[in-house]
C-alpha cells in the first residue's frame, strides 16, 4: 500500500466492553485497520465522563496521544515519580516504552483522544509499579 484515505465517520465503532480480553470498556475507531497500516497503531478513543485508561506501560510501544474534545486528567511517569497533568483540546503527550501513563475523562460531555503507537505490535499493558529503573533504562537503551 502506497497510500490510503478514509473518512473517520465511515470507520465502524467498536465497543470494547463486548470483548472480554480487552479492557477498558470504551468505544474506539480502529483507523489503523481501515487504513491498512503495518508499522503504526492509530485509534480514536471515545470517553464518557470518568471513563479512563488506567495507568500502565508497554514493553516496546511508544504512544502519542492528542485530545480532540473534552478535558482529561493525565497520570504520567515512572512509578513513584508520577505527575498529574490536566489536558484539554489541542494537548498532546507521549509515553515512551516502559514508562507509565494513563488518563481519565473529566468533562461532563465526554471526550475524544487520538492515540498513535509504534511499533504496531501486540504489547499488553505492564504494571509500571513492578518495573525497576534498570529494566526501564535497559529497554530504552540507556
Amino acid at each position: 500500500m502506497e497510500y490510503n484515505v478514509t473518512d473517520t465517520e465511515e470507520v465502524p465503532v467498536t465497543d470494547l466492553s463486548q470483548i472480554e480480553e480487552i479492557p477498558p470498556d470504551l468505544d474506539i475507531r480502529a483507523l489503523d485497520e481501515a487504513l491498512g497500516t503495518e508499522n503504526v497503531s492509530l485509534k480514536l478513543w471515545y470517553f464518557e465522563e470518568d471513563e479512563e485508561i488506567q495507568y500502565h506501560a508497554h514493553s516496546e510501544q511508544e504512544e502519542i496521544y492528542y485530545v480532540l474534545e473534552g478535558e482529561f486528567s493525565l497520570k504520567l511517569g515512572r512509578s513513584g515519580e508520577e505527575e498529574f497533568i490536566e489536558a484539554g483540546p489541542g494537548t498532546a503527550w507521549v509515553a515512551s516504552a516502559m514508562i507509565g501513563h494513563g488518563h481519565r475523562c473529566t468533562s461532563e460531555d465526554g471526550g475524544t483522544v487520538l492515540a498513535i503507537g509504534a511499533p504496531s505490535v501486540e504489547d499488553p499493558g505492564l504494571d509500571p509499579h513492578s518495573l525497576s529503573d534498570d529494566e526501564i533504562d535497559d529497554a530504552r537503551g540507556e
